[in-house]
């Protein structure tokens, strides 16, 4: 149907008309974007309208008044209808009942209504006191009844912006920073809110009263388009979910992107943050420009009764490089400024700004992506130095990367960056979309450049390290050869492209080695010095590893993780230097191993002992744990007993060692086995050692059901509908240790998930050696170093069959 036929349908048949004739308009496939908004507007602006003539009753200084979002022509599906009901003061009997006839059929269908009914005077001191109440005044638009009463309003609530905006703009800019503190950048969020995140709706809004001010105005280059793009996904957000939600939640995000005809959620997240990338970057300038003028207003009249009069003084330029100056804060061109005979200009200039740690204007950067020479390729010398200028300049660096992305330059400089732009990573552990992950492991690095003997391979390797991501397989294989082709663009000798190549291939190495393998095992130490070749390139991978991890989010680095890698990177530089690796011996039992194994023995329990290991310095996040030791008399299903009772007791295991333990001459009897684990509280304080040994004894006689507790616990955790984990994945890892087979588990973590492991390796016929546990967010990664019965490795095929076996039992 056309717009007149959905507006005559809704003016001849009432409410009923309207809401059929909503209904058609949002469920009809022709119209969509703005259009469908202009036009639920105009359809409800009729209804609306009818429902005021037929109720004035001969009130004649009356106005209906659309305020807000509505006031601005943005209805989506479920919107609030934002709504004035502005009379005169004359009869307030009859204007009460003029608001009934008009609230309540709007009730009656279920629409959301925020209404209000005043006076312009009160209407106008409402928006004195309330700034919110001003925000949606800005946007008023007449509906029905008198227009001159509605246009006296806007004149007036507008001049007052105006006239106020010194006062009220710096309060609008601490309401944005306040919601964005409280709601998160909707750039990088993976369940963001399309409204109050920042970058969203309401800053876009904003940016339009800031605009009424005439104190600043926006950058609106792309602006109208990532307003309008929010808009339409929160439309196909309201029929996706049938509700007037602004959450972009996970289980919604295929359905929205198929309303929008999109590949599928990534792509749709994408979309999201380019726009939000844009509502941001502009609310950086404008900002800016508004605390400029208002300081410059605040100094004028000093400036003039110093200067005696008229003249003014100009703004003071001081040289920061070559062509850059700052002015006013900001780095800016010099007025000798050539960027069409200087290709490295753009680079310098972002890195002079970084390095004083001031923004780069949005003149000079717009300046230099229209004019600015490509740079030839390999690049020159002081092109390559001053992009490592900029990544080592910590904090400031990311301010000043996004000014260039603003505007076009990132790509320009780095083509393969536009593949990683704005890509989400859907992973709990990472806070960050890819590009800003690598642009914060950059800002990381050049807090640890003093560690290393070559600080710009470094800073190039953090800004490179994940961009293989882009590309279908293996991140870091690919990434491997990207990094070498930039490197060698960027002006690298062969040599230093093929330690980057090789720091990129290998950036997960050194952590996921340290917390998932045995350290001990000299295979591991051999595999990773042969991966790394160099002492150079390990002491790069180590600081590397680091800022990758920091720069990730807290559940990424910790003092356990730390020490773990500073261990093997201990072990393989001394392997590096020449030392030779020996087959490590089965440590002699220290004397309270010996005691613990005595007194189990001779009870017939288990004994434990609990020592905390030494405190982290003090910014670390999170402690080393605690060292729990227990000794039991050799029997089967220890292993998922105790990983049970310490999941009931909920302790996240770390590491874990198990080992068969003599008796000391002169006690005679069988073995004992000793378990060397490393545990720490998932919160709160640990439980006592008795209580531990009590419910041990209780899991290895069977009278503790501890598989019914852990699903008590499970059952009661609560679960996100929508929300389909990926399957858990086993793999047997052949060559990682010449003693054990490594089995390799990757699963959703969840109490117990180390229970069922090990019941299900008991079932398997094998014998544990040791396990080291890594958890990432919401992911396990575990590896167990398996033997046969009698200490062999597994041949391949056994291997094979406990791992399918494994995996099977998890995914049932």
């Amino acid at each position: 149907m056309t717009h007149t036929e959905l507006t005559n349908e809704a003016q001849d048949s009432g409410p009923g008309g309207y809401a059929a004739a909503r209904l058609r308009l949002l469920t009809e496939g022709a119209r969509s974007g703005p259009p469908r908004r202009a036009a639920l507007a105009g359809l409800t602006d009729t209804w609306l309208a009818g429902l005021f003539g037929a109720g004035t009753g001969g009130l004649a200084k009356v106005s209906l008044v659309a305020v807000g979002g509505y006031g601005r022509g943005e209805l989506s599906p479920r919107s609030d209808l934002d709504l004035l009901l502005l009379h005169d003061g004359g009869d307030d009997k009859a204007v009460a009942a003029l608001a009934d006839r008009l609230w309540y059929p709007v009730w009656d269908l279920g629409l959301a209504l925020d209404h209000s009914v005043r006076t312009p005077q009160e209407a106008r001191r409402t928006a004195g006191e309330d700034l919110k109440v001003h925000l949606g005044l800005l946007d008023a638009r007449h509906l029905a009844g008198d227009p001159a009463l509605t246009a006296a309003l806007r004149t007036t609530v507008l001049a007052d912006w105006r006239n106020q905006a010194p006062r009220r703009l710096p309060e609008l800019r601490d309401l944005c920073a306040e919601r964005a503190e409280r709601h998160g950048e909707l750039q990088y969020l993976l369940e963001p809110d399309l409204k109050e995140a920042r970058g969203g709706l309401r800053d876009a809004t904003a940016l339009r009263a800031v605009a009424a001010s005439w104190l600043a105005d926006a950058p609106r280059e792309g602006l109208a388009e990532a307003r309008r793009r929010l808009l339409d996904v929160r439309d196909a957000l309201h029929l996706a979910t049938g509700r007037a939600t602004d959450r972009l939640a996970l289980q919604e995000q295929d359905q929205v992107a198929a309303g929008l005809g999109l590949l599928d959620a990534d792509a749709l997240l994408r979309q999201v943050y380019e726009a939000a990338r844009v509502v941001s970057y502009a609310g950086d300038v404008t900002w800016r420009e508004v605390g400029r003028v208002l300081r410059a207003r605040s100094v004028r009249p000093r400036l003039r009764a110093m200067l005696g009069g008229g003249r003014q003084a100009a703004a003071e330029r001081s040289p920061l490089a070559e062509g850059v100056v700052e002015q006013d804060g900001e780095a800016v061109l010099a007025r000798t400024a050539r960027p069409e005979r200087d290709p490295v200009l753009p680079l310098r200039a972002a890195a002079a700004a970084a390095q004083a740690g001031i923004p780069l204007s949005l003149h000079a950067v717009r300046r230099l992506a229209a004019t600015a020479r490509p740079l030839p390729a390999p690049w020159p010398a002081e092109a390559r130095e001053q992009l490592v200028t900029l990544l080592g300049s910590g904090r400031p660096t990311v301010e000043v990367w996004e000014a260039l992305e603003a505007e076009g330059l990132v790509t320009r400089l780095l083509p393969d960056w536009e593949r990683v732009r704005c890509r989400p990573q859907r992973n709990a552990v990472h806070l960050w979309t890819v590009d800003r992950h690598l642009i914060e492991t950059a800002v990381r690095a050049s807090a640890l450049t003093r560690r290393v003997h070559r600080p710009d391979l470094l800073l190039v390797a953090a800004l490179l390290h994940d961009i293989g991501k882009g590309w279908p397989g293996d991140h870091s294989v690919a990434g491997e050869t990207i990094a070498r082709d930039v490197a060698a663009r960027i002006g690298f000798d062969h040599a230093d492209a093929a330690v980057l190549a090789r720091l990129v291939r290998h950036h997960l190495l050194l952590v996921e080695t340290a917390t998932r393998r045995d350290l001990d095992d000299p295979a591991t130490v051999r595999a990773v010095a042969e991966a790394v070749g160099t002492e150079g390139t390990l002491e790069l991978l180590h600081a590397l590893t680091e800022a990758d991890a920091l720069a990730t989010g807290p559940a990424a680095w910790s003092a356990w993780r730390a020490s773990l890698v500073a261990d093997l990177v201990k072990r393989v530089s001394a392997v590096l230097a020449g030392d030779p690796l020996e087959e490590p011996e089965a440590p002699a039992p220290t004397a309270q191993q010996e005691r613990l194994a005595v007194e189990a023995f001779r009870t017939g329990g288990p004994v434990l002992s609990l020592r905390a290991q030494a405190e982290p310095p003090a910014e670390e996040q999170e402690p080393l744990g605690v060292e729990l030791l227990i000794a039991v008399p050799d029997q089967a299903g220890v292993l998922p007993a105790v990983a049970g009772v310490l999941a009931v007791h909920r302790l996240t295991v770390r590491t874990a060692e198990l080992r068969s333990l003599a008796l000391p001459d002169g006690v005679e009897g069988g073995s004992v086995l000793l378990l060397a684990w490393r545990v720490a509280a998932e919160y709160g304080s640990l439980p006592q050692a008795a209580r531990l040994r009590a419910d041990l004894v209780r899991a290895l006689d069977g009278t503790l059901d501890v598989a019914g507790r852990l699903a008590e616990r499970d059952a009661a955790y609560p679960r996100r509908r929508g929300v389909v984990q990926p399957p858990p994945r086993v793999t047997v890892e052949p060559a990682a240790s010449r003693h054990a087979t490594v089995i390799e588990v990757r699963a959703q973590d969840a109490p117990g998930l180390l229970f069922r492991i090990g019941r299900a390796l008991e079932g398997a016929g094998v014998r544990v050696r040791s396990a080291h546990a890594s958890t990432l967010g919401s992911n396990a990664v575990d590896a167990f170093y398996v033997t046969g019965p009698g200490g062999e490795r597994l041949p391949l095929e056994e291997a094979a069959d406990v791992a399918r076996a494994l995996e099977d039992a998890l995914r049932g």
